[in-house]
């Protein structure tokens, strides 16, 4: 269900990659939300370094979406990079597992080709 890496950088530091490796793989950054520094802004705190970088690719999306709409509740694909135990990791729910969720073999092929472009852009940031 999950794509999971690790990586000897910071957190800061892949998501610096992530910025890099997202446009590089023909997919657009749309928003990186900061767990941490959000909840601190509503009183609450949370010890654990934790960034989830929202991307898209366009054209894929606008091929799932024009064959079923109801799948962009789980849009956009996200990674989440965070810290546990001094550990970086990147995480990622798999496209194609998103996909099998909405009963639409159709398309499977679309998720494949994000989920080995999503992997590529991970592998690239994580990389040390």
């Amino acid at each position: 269900m999950l794509i999971t890496l690790s990586s000897s950088k910071t957190v800061a530091d892949v998501v610096t990659a992530l910025e890099a490796a997202i446009p590089a793989n023909q997919f657009g950054l749309m928003q990186i939300h900061n767990i941490k520094a959000t909840m601190a802004k509503k009183g609450v705190e949370f010890d654990h370094e934790c960034l989830i970088i929202e991307l898209c690719q366009p054209n894929k999306a606008k091929q799932i979406l024009d064959q079923n709409i109801s799948i962009s509740t789980v849009l956009p694909c996200r990674i989440s990079v965070y810290e546990e135990r001094g550990k970086t990791t990147l995480s990622t729910v798999k496209p194609t597992t998103l996909i099998e969720m909405f009963n639409a073999p159709e398309l499977a092929g679309v998720a494949q080709e994000i989920e080995e472009a999503m992997v590529k852009i991970m592998q690239e940031a994580a990389a040390g």
